[in-house]
């Protein structure tokens, strides 16, 4: 058995079970891929996929277990790699983070502009998709970190540390009847067209849990993952819309309004995730404590540590953490 052959079992297994694609990722050739690939079917006695004729089909129940350890013994190497690094050049390397668009557009740029200061010889990396794809980026190892606010509690193998706290306004236009109510109630907002986040993304979950609780059934009239889409379409009269306090810029939004809605709807906690086992670099501890600044090292290392997530909860809800 040879890790060149659980590398090649692993990436067709997430290049959709295609050898040619995952060929071409590889810089090798198919065959040679099919040839290890079948190499170690025989030498372990098992069919790792399926097949019909020369194609994958599926990944059989051996396959899976047999994919999980790979998956963890590759994780491992990987480790050992960052291990090496990190004493010959500590400051050099790769950083790559999976996050949702609110996250990179609006959260993350002042971080980031500091960190590339403090460290221009490692190469930074962002990923952008739904809160279900950042987590299983990091979960199967494609990233370092996940950053989002939904989701990443579906995969066992994520070690997620809170944030911040945030929560949402109600943006209309400046001359919209909204604007003259004291105080909103979610019976006001669901009077009117919605416009706001797809489901799964951006705290989404307790906005429609908000209005569940009542009752109300909100006119959802379009969904984006973008706020800076939900604006434009909220200029454009197609509804009101509900997007994170964080994405309202004064000057760039000069005309909309922001309504204050932090009484309608419970607050989200955005949180930072990595793989459990990750090797972290001292650049990545870095990274943590400038995007949460009550996670240091110590935190950090003191939160690996523990196993259980229910432990784990108990152990957060001891720090208080800041509002964006």
């Amino acid at each position: 058995m040879k890790l060149q052959q659980l590398r090649y079992i692993w990436e067709v297994a997430h290049h959709d079970l295609n050898v040619s694609t995952t060929a071409q990722a590889l810089y090798t050739s198919q065959p040679g891929i099919s040839k290890q690939i079948r190499l170690l079917e025989d030498e372990l006695g098992v069919e790792i996929f399926s097949r019909s004729g020369k194609h994958l089909t599926r990944i059989t129940p051996g396959g899976e277990a047999i994919l999980k350890i790979a998956g963890e013994i590759l994780g491992k190497v990987e480790s050992i790699k960052q291990l090496a690094q990190e004493h010959s050049a500590p400051d050099r390397g790769s950083l790559s983070i999976a996050t949702t668009h609110t996250q990179a557009r609006y959260a993350l740029p002042s971080v980031i502009e500091s960190f590339i200061e403090r460290y221009p010889d490692v190469a930074l990396h962002m990923h952008q998709g739904t809160p279900a794809q950042i987590s299983q980026s990091a979960s199967e190892g494609e990233v370092d970190f996940a950053i989002a606010t939904e989701a990443l509690d579906l995969f066992q193998n994520l070690l997620m540390m809170p944030c911040y706290r945030w929560n949402r306004c109600i943006l209309v236009p400046r001359d919209h009847a909204l604007t003259r109510v004291k105080e909103l109630s979610l019976e006001d907002v669901a009077e009117y067209p919605i416009v706001t986040y797809v489901f799964g993304f951006t705290g989404r979950s307790r906005l429609d849990e908000a209005f569940r609780q009542k009752e109300l059934k909100p006119r959802v009239v379009f969904t984006a993952t973008d706020a800076d889409v939900i604006k434009t379409y909220v200029r454009l009269g197609l509804g009101i819309g509900i997007v994170a306090h964080m994405a309202y810029d004064q000057e760039l939004d000069e005309d909309l309004v922001a309504l204050e809605a932090k009484h309608l709807f419970k607050p989200s906690i955005t949180s930072i995730g990595f793989r459990r086992g990750t090797y972290l670099r001292g650049f990545m501890y870095d990274f943590i404590e400038r995007f949460a600044p009550h996670l240091t090292r110590d935190i950090v290392d003191e939160a690996c540590a523990i196993s259980s997530r229910d432990k784990l909860e108990e152990f957060f809800s001891g720090i208080e953490l800041p509002e964006y």
